[in-house]
């Protein structure tokens, strides 16, 4: 693969603030990561001796001190996990062990910075058996707090690999046998039928400028979703997390 400069242990130890009460479980429950703090506002106080077996330290904050510290519920659901990163495989060891498989699907995400989107899409990666979100280095964000929370625990099981060159890392992956879909909504594509390869990669654009023109290159088949337009309301498009949901499911499902 084209990104060997990948350091395979750059996770480990890492520190993650993790809250959210979906992301949380998850984290905890995955026996590859270290924790060090678990916080709990005093209304969920009967949290701490469901996951006292999972992390030692717990402290109970009453409602005020919480909030100084975290910001109001709204976002954390009262719960905040000070945890360190697990070893995550390099994009060459997990493109190894795909192709042991008989099928898979991979996602590459080509200039979407939206943590919501990207975490909404990791999450459906996780319900529709995707491994792997594809994305270049350039504007992208990290696995911040606001990525994890928004990918309800998929984070744990869905990989992230962000790479220099994302044309190339696609171009590695044909190599791989992957047919690659670059999904784009423009007017000028006719909707498609999908007829999906056992080892699919599905490229999805910004919803403002699409896929770049030297990543559409590289794609096999250009796939407009098909849906019943709007133009009372003008609405010719879905929220690029939406239509990742639908690609993964007609995958899935064929």
């Amino acid at each position: 693969m084209a990104e060997k400069k990948t350091k395979k242990h750059k996770n480990l130890g890492k520190n993650q603030t993790i809250y959210g009460l979906h992301s949380v479980k998850a984290a905890l429950a995955n026996k590859k990561r270290e924790h060090e703090e678990l916080f709990i506002n005093e209304n969920h106080r009967n949290l701490a001796e469901e996951y006292r077996s999972k992390v030692k330290n717990i402290k109970i904050l009453n409602q005020k001190d919480f909030n100084r510290l975290y910001g109001n519920e709204k976002s954390t659901q009262g719960i905040v996990l000070k945890t360190n990163d697990f070893r995550r495989p390099s994009l060459e060891e997990f493109i190894k062990n795909e192709n042991s498989k008989e099928r898979s699907v991979l996602i590459a995400l080509d200039q979407i910075t939206d943590p919501q989107n990207i975490g909404s899409i990791m999450r459906s990666c996780a319900l529709f058996d995707c491994k792997c979100i594809l994305i270049s280095k350039n504007n992208a964000p990290d696995l911040t707090s606001s990525l994890l929370k928004a990918a309800s625990g998929a984070a744990e099981v869905v990989n992230f690999f962000k790479v220099t060159n994302l044309k190339r890392s696609i171009s590695e992956l044909k190599k791989s046998g992957y047919w690659v879909y670059g999904f784009d909504s423009s007017n000028n594509n006719k909707s498609s039928d999908i007829n999906f390869s056992k080892k699919s990669l599905l490229v999805f654009g910004s919803e403002a400028k699409g896929i770049r023109d030297l990543v559409k290159k590289e794609c096999d088949e250009i796939i407009k979703l098909k849906m019943q337009t709007n133009p009372k309301f003008q609405i010719d498009s879905l929220n690029v997390s939406n239509a990742a949901s639908i690609a993964l499911y007609e995958f899935f499902k064929s």
